[in-house]
């Protein structure tokens, strides 16, 4: 990202330690408990979280995973995050801009989370990522989408698009929740659903 879009990031961080409330409106709370309940497997290896704002997504992460890998495009919002992160030893944050930056030397990971980033590429840019995710998932990883919903001046695809696009990575889809104002999907490697992993079915 560049241009407007730095310009965006910088203002919002300017004004505000946490510009979308992700650490007090209800709203955050709940979507992230949703996103974590959605994860077909109680534990995972090794996660990627790009796009992770202040890092209220990430410790909740870190709370299911070995290592976490945590990024952002904006200075500020790394700062922030490392710095709710300083506690957590399976936590590292890193300054990356997608797809240009893509950790390929860190994959590959068995949970990818894109949480709140995609309308913000433009499309070549969101195939290159969401080609990125498809290299680095590891056997039996698993994919998570979620976005808003609702149209605003600084988005450059449509949420539809963004996961009509990761939809074509062809992977299997364990979950699909729909609201107003945002879309939560999980695909996986393993098909499997949670109960048929664990062999109650």
């Amino acid at each position: 990202m560049s241009g407007p879009e730095s310009d965006y990031f910088a203002r919002l961080y300017r004004g505000s330690d946490d510009p979308y409330g992700v650490g007090t409106r209800w709203y955050e709370e709940r979507k992230c408990a949703l996103l974590m309940a959605s994860l077909p497997r109680r534990r995972y290896r090794s996660a990627y979280e790009p796009a992770c704002g202040v890092g209220v997504l990430t410790l909740a992460l870190a709370d299911r995973c070995d290592q976490v890998l945590a990024s952002d495009f904006d200075a500020r919002a790394v700062d922030l995050a490392r710095d709710r992160a300083r506690t957590r030893d399976n936590v590292r944050v890193e300054q990356h801009v997608l797809p240009a930056q893509w950790p390929r030397d860190d994959g590959p990971f068995d949970l990818i989370v894109l949480s709140e980033i995609g309308y913000f590429l433009d499309e070549a840019s969101m195939r290159a990522t969401a080609a990125c995710c498809g290299d680095a998932l590891a056997l039996g990883g698993s994919l998570v989408a979620c976005h808003w919903r609702p149209d605003f001046e600084e988005r450059t695809l449509s949420t539809l698009k963004v996961h009509a696009i990761l939809a074509e990575l062809r992977l299997p889809r364990l979950l699909r929740h729909e609201e107003d104002d945002f879309i939560l999907e999980v695909w996986s490697r393993d098909p499997r659903s949670v109960a048929q992993q664990e062999g109650i079915r």
